[in-house]
């Protein structure tokens, strides 16, 4: 299956070519299991690891899955505070004949639906692990996008009404039946944009998965991870999308995104928001409407993974049917708005 993904032997050469070392022309690849849109792959060789992005297989979404972006981000935050990968090479198709760009792989744990054995066990490493957490989207939120040579990188005025559209047309690109809930939660976030504070790099998509935490220190983050929905915009849209994956104990986990946030120790959602506001001056006294865009956007993303995993275009993983998620965020959605 890997083979059909990437070509290795055209990958090999480049490799060894670009990083001057022919132990890479003998590389093979493994897929990382858990990506739902863009595809990682881990490449080896006796000369150490790397990581690979490219996008999925199939027909692909308007203006998704853009490596050159993905890889630009990432090189112009690395003399900055908020960590990231060091990237290696970006081929926008001309070395293997696919989109892709190769990374370093950094040191740390990723962490998905548990804990490793033994790590963070106390309840105040965890308080620390989600302090440092909110903190790096504070960071990267309090950057200067023109200092940092990102001053191009998006369109930040109007920016969330161009996303509730943008939005709005992935839900009708990729919908395979109605949902009344959803396009009712659509209608209103279109009529009710609050005003837009200010301006930043936004990552679009930040989760405990989405960064690298050091196997010694549970309170630091060696990297920020996928940063295929990164842009110029409107701040608030990253913290209402990390308070709807912050689930708190007892409440019902996302089959696509399983965490450990319910663990004891953790913050809660509002100490998260609390930590933020004290970490960047924020108002948040709209976060009620930046949550229920985060419900909106995230059924679309779960409809276009659920569309993407019946047509087997995402690299042998199936993500099963995610209709009952879908209309759970709606109506969670519909009552935050």
């Amino acid at each position: 299956m890997v083979h059909d993904l990437l070509p290795l032997d055209r990958l090999g050469t480049a490799l060894a070519e670009r990083l001057g070392d022919d132990a890479w022309r003998d590389v093979d690849a493994e897929l990382i299991s858990g990506g739902k849109s863009n595809l990682t792959f881990v490449l080896s060789s006796s000369a150490g690891e790397l990581i690979l992005r490219r996008p999925p297989t199939g027909e692909l979404l308007p203006s998704a899955h853009d490596m050159g972006r993905e890889a630009r981000v990432q090189q112009a935050l690395g003399p900055t505070a908020v960590p990231t990968a060091r990237i290696v090479f970006h081929d926008p198709g001309d070395l293997i004949g696919i989109q892709c760009y190769v990374m370093e792989k950094v040191p740390g744990h990723v962490i998905r639906e548990a804990l490793p054995a033994g790590y963070a066990s106390t309840e105040a490493e965890r308080r620390t692990m989600a302090r440092t957490f909110v903190r790096t989207l504070a960071d990267l939120h309090a950057l200067d996008p023109e200092a940092v040579g990102l001053g191009d990188y998006g369109r930040p005025t109007g920016y969330l009404e161009r996303q509730v559209r943008r939005w709005g047309g992935q839900w009708e690109a990729s919908r395979t039946h109605d949902v009344p809930e959803l396009d009712e939660l659509r209608r209103r976030l279109a009529a009710n944009i609050p005003p837009q504070q200010r301006s930043t790099i936004v990552h679009g998509d930040f989760r405990i998965d989405n960064v690298v935490y050091d196997a010694e220190d549970a309170g630091r983050v060696n990297a920020v991870l996928d940063w295929e929905l990164s842009t110029l915009g409107d701040p608030l849209t990253d913290l209402g999308l990390l308070t709807l994956f912050w689930r708190e104990a007892g409440e019902e986990q996302f089959s696509l995104i399983p965490g450990i946030t319910h663990l004891p120790g953790f913050l809660t959602r509002e100490e998260v928001l609390a930590t933020y506001a004290e970490a960047s001056g924020t108002d948040l006294a709209d976060m009620a409407y930046y949550q229920a865009f985060a419900h909106f956007k995230f059924a679309v993303i779960a409809q276009g993974v659920s569309a993407r995993s019946a047509a087997g275009a995402m690299g042998g993983q199936d993500f099963g049917n995610l209709d009952a998620e879908i209309l759970a965020l709606a109506r969670d959605g519909l009552e935050l708005i």
